[in-house]
């Protein structure tokens, strides 16, 4: 069922009024589920938006989830990706030789760090070699691409019995994004770089770059935020 935003106003409204509610499936999926099921949302696993050209989230409210919002490498590696990972990887939980990192600000045992500029960020070597660099306008088109808008709602939960309970308090829609608010956010580490490759011999098996944000932290990623 496709709701316009109207639609899912309504019955949002209703839906808080409810107060608390049990959630319909166990787990940290419940939350979405629950709220799907009260506005009426079949479950499915078609990737296209359920309102009007939203995305629909829902999460804990004081929750510490992460999400992924893309992944993008197009054009960014500045160096050869096998090169990078034998020479900056380590060994993996399977025992391959991997660029599996969470990137900081601060170097990390392998000496690299997330090197934010006004137009740019690039993950670097202390030595000042630049392994990958992506331009900020190219990242804020790759998220409004994948995210042009997205409604997100906030829970409080309770645990009766064993048993999860959600009230629904607050749904906000969020459009847009600028180079110059990635820029800040990435400053801020609001947003996460995760590399995900390792050594398959002749090449790097690349599983995707991923950019990722705390749910909670998600409205100061948008230029547009509106409670609705």
């Amino acid at each position: 069922m496709k709701l316009t935003i109207e639609d899912f106003s309504e019955k949002f409204r209703k839906i808080k009024e409810m107060g608390y509610v049990p959630s319909q499936r166990k787990g940290p999926t419940g939350i979405g589920y629950t709220l799907e099921t009260l506005l009426g949302i079949d479950e499915n696993n078609n990737a296209s938006p359920d309102i009007e050209g939203a995305e629909l989230k829902a999460h804990r409210a004081n929750g510490s989830n992460l999400i992924t919002l893309f992944t993008f490498n197009n054009k960014a590696w500045k160096m050869p990706p096998l090169e990078a990972v034998k020479r900056y990887g380590s060994l993996d939980r399977d025992g391959r030789q991997g660029l599996y990192y969470t990137m900081s600000l601060k170097p990390n045992s392998a000496g690299l760090f997330l090197d934010v500029q006004n137009n740019n960020i690039a993950v670097r070597h202390t030595s000042g070699t630049v392994v990958v660099e992506w331009s900020l306008e190219a990242l804020a088109k790759r998220f409004v691409q994948k995210i042009p808008s997205l409604i997100l709602v906030t829970a409080f939960t309770e645990l009766r019995d064993n048993k999860e309970y959600f009230h629904f308090q607050r749904a906000r829609l969020m459009k847009d994004t600028t180079p110059e608010l990635l820029c800040n956010q990435f400053k801020s580490e609001n947003i996460l770089v995760d590399l995900r490759l390792h050594d398959k011999g002749t090449m790097a098996r690349n599983h995707g770059t991923g950019f990722r944000a705390y749910e909670e932290r998600l409205p100061q990623l948008f230029r547009l935020v509106l409670d609705i």
